[in-house]
């Protein structure tokens, strides 16, 4: 700036363009940019200058792969700045650098970026929900979890659940303790077209798989699906997936089991509510008190999402759902019994009543099997106690070696079976007095010594020496 002014004031003293450069000791060309004022220092021009190797039909290739993704619409499988290059070298014997190309690119798609309308939605009008992954331990196992995330359009209240699939059953149940949290149900939920909801079509067209169906009709709420590849439909969900997997999932929790995860996921989820959006004048936990006065009102009954079969029990006392084999006590076996399946455990009914329970296997080809199904049976056929499949299952190698080497009855082994169900391994083998933890089987049966030189006695006679 001080060097502008004094060019400009010897300009009007009458110097010369080549006195005024000698006397700054400045060239001549920075004189001669200042000299007639048409240039300011605080003022910087942009630099733009296309390259000549873009030609006109290197332009248009550019622009219809940019233009062929926008049909197609596949997320996934999309031309890069890299590939657009890559294509242009071996379809077009283009010689120009790549950076070339990714300029170009990314000035094409700037030009053709989609606007967005800001949106704002009454109290209780609205919820989107969406899916998410993260990576948890359950139980010291590194584990691949899906996380339900629902977010008030108005107060922008976050609620989210961990399950194990993106099952019918997870997706149902997540709606009944969402409305549950939120204390009623607004007039619209707002979802992509994933599968759990939607049988056919998309958008304004899809329709709805009767689970959801019913769940809609039970608690009145309209289901509003988004078109495809349009994340920005639901937008406010979409960041609540990265917001849950970078403030809870960071570091990776290690928790027991989902419902230990689902606690930590609720008290983030309050912690929330003291939140202020920019733009917002209250904070969430105020603007959700507002919305709920604003929220149908729940149903005295609350919807069961669980999905429901029928079976027959096997010879082996297991009945098969989703490829897996659930066992049930032994006098149910050939019986006809109603399954329960809910997100997290299979219930198994005979005439009304509840004969069994497990924790839902999401394996393949799996069976599950319950020691206290099969005790009465293995009392009456105790050989088979130590190969029994869920003997085996259940109770650990060395409790197995060791009773294995026991003097008991088939009576006296099923009676350590059942406190080992309901006391633990550990426990029982504590109890037993250590003389009798190292008792082993005798051997009842007598074996008669055998003299074996009479059978030298023979092969000597053989060869001819006696």
């Amino acid at each position: 700036m001080e060097m502008y002014k004094e060019i400009r004031k010897m300009r009007l003293e009458n110097l010369s363009q080549r006195q005024i450069a000698k006397n700054l000791h400045i060239s001549r060309n920075t004189v001669k940019k200042y000299w007639d004022g048409d240039s300011v220092p605080w003022e910087r021009k942009g630099y733009s200058r296309d390259a000549a190797i873009l030609t006109e039909d290197i332009i248009r290739f550019v622009r219809s792969c940019l233009e062929t993704d926008e049909t197609v619409r596949f997320r996934k499988q999309h031309h890069t700045a890299k590939r657009i290059y890559d294509r242009l070298v071996y379809e077009c014997n283009f010689t120009g650098g790549e950076s070339t190309i990714r300029r170009l690119v990314q000035d094409l798609r700037n030009k053709t970026a989609e606007p967005f309308v800001p949106l704002a939605f009454p109290p209780g009008d609205a919820m989107q929900v969406d899916w998410g992954e993260a990576t948890v331990y359950l139980n010291d196992a590194k584990t691949v979890i899906n996380l339900f995330c629902a977010k008030m359009c108005y107060s922008s209240a976050p609620f989210v659940l961990a399950y194990h699939r993106q099952n019918e059953e997870s997706f149902l149940d997540a709606f009944v303790h969402t409305f549950q949290y939120f204390g009623g149900v607004p007039k619209h939920v707002i979802f992509d077209n994933g599968k759990v909801a939607v049988k056919d079509g998309f958008g304004a067209n899809a329709n709805k798989q009767a689970g959801y169906t019913a769940l809609a009709a039970h608690y009145g709420f309209e289901a509003v699906f988004c078109n495809p590849a349009s994340g920005n439909e639901k937008g406010l969900v979409e960041g609540l997936v990265g917001y849950i997997r970078r403030n809870v999932c960071v570091p990776i929790p290690r928790v027991k089991n989902i419902e230990e995860l689902n606690v930590k996921l609720k008290e983030k989820c309050y912690e929330y509510l003291s939140h202020q959006i920019r733009g917002k004048e209250e904070n969430v936990g105020i603007m959700l008190r507002e919305e709920q006065k604003a929220l149908f009102m729940l149903p005295g009954y609350a919807f069961d999402p669980a999905k429901r079969s029928t079976a027959r029990v096997d010879r082996f006392s297991t009945i098969r759902f989703d490829t897996n084999n659930y066992s049930v006590p032994c006098e149910y076996c050939g019986k006809q019994v109603s399954i329960k399946a809910k997100p997290e455990a299979v219930e198994i009914y005979s005439e009304g009543k509840l004969v069994a329970s497990h924790c839902r296997c999401f394996e393949k080809k799996k069976t599950v099997y319950d020691l206290k199904h099969y005790l009465s049976l293995l009392g009456r056929k105790g050989r088979s106690i130590l190969y029994a499949r869920p003997v085996q299952n259940n109770l650990p190698a060395y409790f197995l070696d060791w009773l294995s080497k026991q003097d008991i009855t088939a009576k006296e082994v099923t009676e350590l079976l059942q406190r080992c169900m309901e006391e633990g391994c550990d426990v029982v083998m504590a109890k037993i007095p250590l003389q009798q933890r190292s008792r082993v089987i005798k051997d009842l049966v007598y074996v008669q010594p055998v003299d074996l030189n009479v059978y030298d006695y023979f092969l000597h006679k053989k060869a001819g020496d006696i």
